[in-house]
């Protein structure tokens, strides 16, 4: 496909998006207030971008600021289970209100509307792309600073459709330290250099352990390639995040937003500088 064409060429379905032009963007109920709408994304599957747009989310309120977290991962919600919250949203045929977490944060996934949590959603990528647009245009978001979009892994129909139909401020792609996901990093790197969408910099998860007994460092999963990743590509590192047990004690207890994000000041100032 090259770079001036549509990925909506030639579509059928009516859905409205496609223009002459390209793809029109996508508005928020006229109820809503968004700020800045940042996309977390990966190339590849278990590196922790999850996690990433929970504590993102969290470290942005406990600077003063309104957040939320939109979980476009439809085949594979997590963000509900990470900030204990269980109850399905509320709405009144028109328009569907997220939860809200116990710091205030703003949420919406699929999990929400679901009678079970454990149901599979066995859905066509365009069908996920529709509910995920449907996310940001029928839930009111009352008051948002920084909404994070946390996407599923990849380069797919659900980054494509975030990328080309809701106007990111930017996008922050999570990695881990293996050289094969730093390949696969340059993939979204080089996705969102053809469809213009601003990239504010890489955060490393999993970067290393810190062993308790005698406080040495180890590189779990080899040498970390991320600074010379980043060079290459021009783009700043945020943070390096290390591997901790107590991050999946918060997650799975529902506690994620009591994280400690002195790590993520680089990350904060960052954001902050997008205004």
């Amino acid at each position: 496909m090259s770079e001036n064409k549509s990925a909506c060429e030639g579509c059928k379905s009516g859905c409205g998006h496609s223009k002459v032009a390209g793809i029109q963007k996508l508005e928020p109920n006229s109820s809503s207030r968004i700020e800045n709408i940042i996309g977390i994304v990966s190339g590849k599957g278990g590196v922790g971008k999850s996690f990433v747009t929970s504590i993102l989310a969290t470290a942005m309120v406990k600077k003063g600021y309104y957040s939320a977290v939109l979980d476009a991962d439809i085949t594979g919600p997590s963000i509900p289970k990470a900030f204990g919250i269980d109850e399905m949203v509320m709405g009144n045929g028109k328009e569907i209100y997220p939860a809200i977490s116990n710091l205030g944060i703003e949420i919406m996934s699929i999990n929400l509307i679901l009678e079970k949590s454990t149901d599979p959603v066995i859905w066509r990528g365009p069908i996920v792309g529709n509910i995920v647009g449907q996310f940001f245009t029928d839930v009111v978001w009352n008051h948002v600073d920084y909404m994070f979009i946390d996407m599923p892994p990849g380069t797919g129909d659900v980054p494509l459709t975030v990328f080309q139909s809701i106007p990111l401020s930017g996008i922050i792609i999570v990695t881990s330290p293996q050289e094969l996901v730093s390949m696969i990093v340059e993939k979204a790197y080089n996705m969102a250099k053809m469809m213009n969408i601003p990239i504010i910099g890489l955060i490393e998860n999993m970067s290393y352990f810190v062993c308790p007994d005698n406080g040495k460092k180890y590189n779990v999963f080899g040498e970390s390639h991320i600074d010379r990743l980043a060079e290459k590509m021009g783009i700043p590192v945020l943070a390096k995040l290390p591997i901790d047990p107590k991050i999946s004690s918060l997650a799975d207890s529902g506690c994620i937003e009591q994280y400690d994000i002195s790590r993520l000041e680089k990350a904060v100032e960052a954001l902050e500088n997008l205004n």
